[in-house]
């Protein structure tokens, strides 16, 4: 037990530091665990058997339906239908960004659902004067509550389902089993009504209007100051070299953005462009370094852009946009030095906001996390090969990208094919998932070389790893130890109180962790206190997996939070004040709800 609590504490850490990813973290857990065998009781087979778990498959099938569901351009088309209706209208635009997420991520993944609906609600609030920062918060934290409405809204109500199920087949008088379809959802209706209603009338006063309704892109990130237009002179030693030759040099850390030649403008790829006389050169710089260079290369300073229609007037389409990084993306861990992204898109770069810091120069180095957001500056082309892209989420809208919409018809069939063969208890919902990717190759809305890339494999590498981990809480005992000392509040806490207890440490537990280890910790744990004090084992689940699901205090709790967090111009401190009170109320409302609808008591 003492090695298994070291492990434990050793993931917590890492969870929480994020020194590793979470992925590399779990499976670094899953080795530690076999190498231990003596003392975690995990064998080798034991360790690696989290790859061929119900709970990991079903999630990658669905992760790949949710990818079928999004190259039909389905939820696009919701989204901009709910654009049309909500107008510039505050109270519409929040209502239709709940309304319809919810209940959307109820039947798909949530978190490919925000990532659809970023540059939607984005969108809608610049086009109706709105700050985005008082729609995107309300869209994760819907997505979240709608992940509660149906057993396939989150890989977390999933995997619950399937620990759940194995330690009622260990412990058949707890009398546990897989979660049915449909099973909490009365629950989950609740829960979403009580979180739409907060967030239409106390969470929306609580929300900052950090980013300005009508701040351009330029203004929100303060660059102006970085922005400047030389002019090269007769007499400068530019003349003759190319972009590359002349200002190529990393430790310069400038870019060149624009070359602007007797009125006409030449944006990208600039790097052989060779420099002229009375040539206008747009760059990205500090004020430092752009004294340095104009004493050296005698440059005249004409100004510079001070929004964006300065940046690229008489352009249609936007050539400047925020670029959130998703989890999956091959830039996660690189730096944009290390990584290829400049090139592979003739990109620039020209502010980087990370964790709600905002950096303006000497970003090369720093190394990407999930949820981070670049500033990027690209041609219209290449922009759109952007959205094309799963690397990225891309924060506005683009009329180029085309989608299967013919094919909407076979994947809503597909997708109410797999809810409702396991709800009508014809099909395991394993089966019914991965019949229902064959389906949508079959039926044209998939193609076969797209399966691997719809899988974020570090979701599936998470799963794998830490599901070793709850056996060994409970094969050594570690679980039935941390239940009975739970259980010991009985003593001064009726069974409700316990129950409320395991929803708040679960919660408090996922805002530093991954959701899915915290219901692979704490199921366990929930089970064993039940089991002590005599309680109705399901309904202490059902508490951790609801805590689990709706972690919104901090943007590292949950993914979609990270999604919101740069778009949004959010602070660490703005997920507190608009997510504690809801974690809070939820947390009433989610035990009184297991209790009228369960019984607390077998």
């Amino acid at each position: 037990m003492l090695v298994v609590f070291a492990l434990i504490l050793l993931a917590l850490v890492l969870f929480a530091t994020e020194w590793f990813p979470i992925d590399v973290t779990a499976i670094l857990l899953m080795v530690l665990l076999m190498v231990l065998e003596p003392w975690t009781q995990i064998t080798p087979r034991e360790g690696i058997s989290g790859f061929a778990n119900p709970a990991t498959i079903t999630v990658l099938a669905m992760l790949i339906l949710s990818t079928g569901v999004n190259r039909t351009g389905i939820v696009q088309l919701i989204g901009r239908k709910m654009a049309a209706f909500a107008g510039a209208d505050r109270r519409k635009q929040l209502a239709a960004t709940v309304g319809i997420t919810g209940p959307v991520s109820g039947v798909v993944n949530n978190t490919p659902v925000v990532a659809i609906l970023v540059p939607v609600i984005n969108d809608l609030a610049h086009n109706g004067k709105t700050s985005p920062s008082k729609l995107l918060m309300p869209l994760s934290f819907a997505s979240m509550l709608g992940g509660t409405l149906t057993l396939i809204g989150t890989s977390t109500n999933i995997l619950a389902s399937d620990i759940a199920a194995q330690i009622g087949a260990e412990s058949p008088e707890l009398g546990l089993h897989a979660f049915g379809m449909f099973e909490f959802t009365k629950l989950g209706v609740l829960v979403f009504a009580v979180g739409a209603i907060y967030l239409m009338t106390v969470g929306v006063r609580l929300l900052p209007e950090r980013i300005p309704a009508d701040e351009d892109l330029v203004e929100e990130y303060a660059i102006q100051e970085y922005l400047a237009d030389v002019v090269v002179p007769a007499n400068s030693p530019l003349i003759g070299q190319t972009v590359e030759e002349a200002l190529g040099d990393d430790e310069l850390d400038i870019d060149v953005l624009q070359l602007i030649r007797y009125g006409e403008r030449f944006s990208g790829p600039l790097a052989r462009k060779e420099i002229r006389e009375s040539d206008t050169l747009r760059l990205r710089t500090n004020r430092e370094t752009l004294e340095q260079i104009m004493d050296a290369e005698g440059l005249r300073l004409t100004g510079g852009p001070q929004s964006e229609g300065d940046l690229h007037p008489g352009e249609e389409e936007p050539v400047l946009v925020e670029v959130v990084i998703p989890s999956g993306s091959f830039l996660v861990g690189e730096t944009l030095a290390s990584s290829t992204f400049r090139q592979r898109y003739d990109a620039n770069v020209l502010a980087f906001r990370t964790r709600g810091d905002v950096v303006r120069d000497r970003f090369e180095d720093i190394r990407i996390r999930v949820g981070d957001t670049l500033l990027v500056q690209a041609p219209p082309d290449s922009l759109t090969r952007l959205v094309e892209n799963e690397d990225f989420i891309v924060a506005h809208e683009f009329d180029e990208v085309s989608y299967r919409s013919e094919k909407i018809p076979f994947a809503a069939a597909i997708i109410a094919g797999v809810v409702a063969l396991p709800a009508l208890n014809i099909l395991p919902i394993v089966v019914s998932a991965l019949a229902g990717v064959v389906a949508m190759v079959f039926s044209g809305v998939l193609k076969p070389t797209e399966l691997y890339s719809s899988v974020e494999w570090n979701v599936i590498f998470l799963l794998a790893g830490v599901i070793p981990l709850g056996s060994a809480l409970q094969q050594t005992g570690a679980a039935a130890l941390l239940g009975d000392a739970v259980a010991s509040t009985a003593t001064f806490l009726p069974a409700l109180g316990v129950l409320w207890v395991f929803y708040i440490a679960t919660g408090l537990l996922t805002s530093v962790i991954s959701n899915n280890a915290s219901v692979v910790l704490m199921i366990p744990v929930a089970a064993s206190a039940a089991q002590s004090i005599g309680a109705n084992a399901f309904a202490f689940v059902l508490a951790v997996t609801f805590a689990a699901s709706t972690a919104f205090m901090t943007p590292v709790g949950y993914q979609t939070n990270l999604f919101v967090y740069g778009p949004g111009g959010y602070k660490f401190s703005d997920f507190i004040r608009v997510g504690a009170p809801l974690q809070m109320l939820l947390s009433v409302v989610t035990v009184l709800g297991i209790a009228f609808f369960w019984g607390v008591h077998p």
